[in-house]
């Protein structure tokens, strides 16, 4: 066991990280509500993006999974579960469980189609003549976060398959004459510097959310970050004992806040506000609106509240419309202050 802990890596603390406040929300609130569709996290070199990810899946409660099911699945919902699972609890099998960390899923840039939805597995094909599925990093990731660096140069068909899984909830394979249908529900969480190219439109609109991080500028903060980032290299064990107590308090309030999220209810006036921004910010589709609603919630929940009111709005209606509005070439406002601007001039009129 001593062994086993040693060759495990350490991870950085959730709650140690300085800064990037905007970012750990968004995080936070995919975390509570993964509906919310991901986060996009666009932001200059070594602001601590990936680490800031890694630390999140670390922080999360384990779940209880279905043991020897490749798919993640959950014991009692459907929806997260696999067919062969399904089957069994008809015939009324005994099914074992064990509990397990938050999947954490690093997508490659690299990656082939047939590594991500899962293929046949063709060795079994030839020797046995059996058809028999070989899952890929989607059923890896089901009821986990699934994490794409650099998600600006995957390839467009890529991300696609992505968004459609992570909206839909399901992974479906068709290959060779076969069919095979799965769970994958996952938080999907992309990131990438906008120097090195834009994502399309239509893609972007399918992040739930949309972060942007700039480089610290304050010294202070700084040597702070540069100060944490040493004593965790030098002796990683002891820096996560520093936070122990504050990573159980934010494990225990997402907890909270995901048990209380189905209790949480938006008023009428508030929804008709939150559409009247999006309808005068000129957002194409309902998408804007949606995630307004669901993420506007979650953050009611997270904050221990079961009716969302306008700050709970103010909060949260930047990180999920900025990344929706047209591109105007001639525009010199950044997209964030424009959506800030409507959002004051709209719930002021209160």
């Amino acid at each position: 066991m001593s062994i086993a802990k040693d060759t495990t890596r350490p991870v950085f603390p959730f709650t140690a990280i300085v800064g990037q406040e905007e970012m750990k929300l968004a995080l936070i609130l995919n975390v509570i509500d993964p509906k919310i569709g991901g986060v996009m996290i666009m932001g200059d070199r070594g602001t601590g993006k990936s680490t800031t990810i890694r630390a999140i899946a670390d922080l999360l409660p384990e779940i209880e999974i279905v043991e020897d099911d490749l798919f993640n699945s959950h014991i009692s919902d459907y929806e997260l579960m696999a067919d062969s699972v399904k089957k069994k609890i008809e015939k009324n099998e005994i099914i074992n469980t064990k509990f397990i960390k938050v999947p954490m899923v690093d997508l490659p840039l690299g990656a082939t189609e047939d590594r991500v939805c899962g293929t046949i597995d063709i060795e079994k094909a030839l020797t046995e003549g059996i058809k028999t599925f070989e899952p890929g990093l989607l059923a890896k990731a089901n009821r986990g976060i699934l994490y794409v660096d650099e998600v600006n140069l995957l390839d467009d068909h890529l991300v696609d398959i992505l968004l459609d899984s992570a909206a839909s909830g399901w992974n479906t394979v068709e290959r060779e004459g076969i069919s095979i249908r799965h769970p994958a529900r996952f938080v999907l969480v992309g990131s990438g510097n906008p120097e090195e190219g834009e994502l399309r439109p239509q893609l972007l609109d399918r992040f739930g959310m949309h972060a942007e991080i700039r480089t610290v500028k304050e010294p202070s903060l700084r040597v702070q970050i540069v100060e944490q980032r040493s004593k965790f290299d030098s002796d990683p064990y002891s820096c996560i004992k520093e936070f122990e107590e504050e990573q159980k308090n934010l494990k225990t309030k997402i907890i909270e806040a995901q048990s209380l999220l189905s209790n949480v209810t938006i008023d009428y006036d508030l929804r008709v506000k939150i559409s009247e921004v999006c309808g005068e910010l000129d957002v194409d589709g309902l998408r804007g609106d949606i995630v307004t609603n669901r993420a506007a919630k979650a953050f009611a929940a997270y904050k221990n509240k079961e009716q969302v009111d306008a700050s709970d709005i103010k909060e949260v209606i930047t990180l999920c419309l900025r990344h929706r509005l047209r591109k105007d070439p001639l525009e010199t406002m950044d997209s964030g202050l424009k959506v800030k601007q409507v959002v004051n001039r709209v719930f002021s009129l209160e």
